[in-house]
């Protein structure tokens, strides 16, 4: 069986951007390593903005404009975004914190060639790396979910803490 590793969200507004923060810049070399090595399926999410983001229900909680479709701060880290052309992977853009488009895909891929585990690296983990998680746990219940909680930074290192934490009672492993 194989295995699937989703980078979430590694994206510049979210490492060196509008919503930077250092504990993202410091899980990205780990992240791209472990991406790089990566033996089985790969692939990304990508944070997913119109112009019109401040008059979304996420803008209006979260006033930061962040990336924006086609902008440089939506885009992947150079080396995450170089790694994933060479690869030919499938990146998800998704407009909310969670991919229910990833879900799906990874529910019908799973019914075709199952997992035997699908793991999760990326920004943020309190957020979007969460979220994912969960859907994905959902969607697939059997199959089990494991989140690298060193190559994961949170909005805040106690927020990456309490998400973790939340993770591991929904029965996600954290590593």
């Amino acid at each position: 069986m194989r295995e699937l590793l989703i980078v979430v969200d590694m994206q510049n507004d979210f490492l060196t951007g509008a919503l930077g923060t250092p504990e993202g810049q410091a899980v990205l070399p780990g992240v791209t390593a472990l991406a790089g090595d990566w033996a089985g399926e790969l692939v990304f999410t990508r944070d997913t903005h119109t112009s019109d983001y401040l008059n979304t229900q996420e803008g209006k909680n979260l006033p930061v404009v962040h990336c924006v479709q086609g902008t440089e701060g939506w885009q992947l880290a150079p080396e995450l975004d170089a790694l994933a052309k060479e690869r030919g992977c499938k990146v998800f853009d998704k407009p909310a914190f969670g991919s229910t488009q990833l879900a799906h895909w990874a529910a019908m891929e799973h019914a075709r060639e199952p997992f035997a585990r699908i793991s999760l690296v990326g920004v943020c983990t309190d957020i979007c790396v969460l979220s994912n998680a969960l859907l994905l746990k959902a969607a697939l219940p059997e199959v089990p979910v494991r989140v690298y909680g060193s190559l994961c930074a949170g909005v805040s290192p106690a927020s990456h803490t309490r998400a973790l934490e939340a993770m591991q009672v929904c029965q996600v492993e954290v590593v």
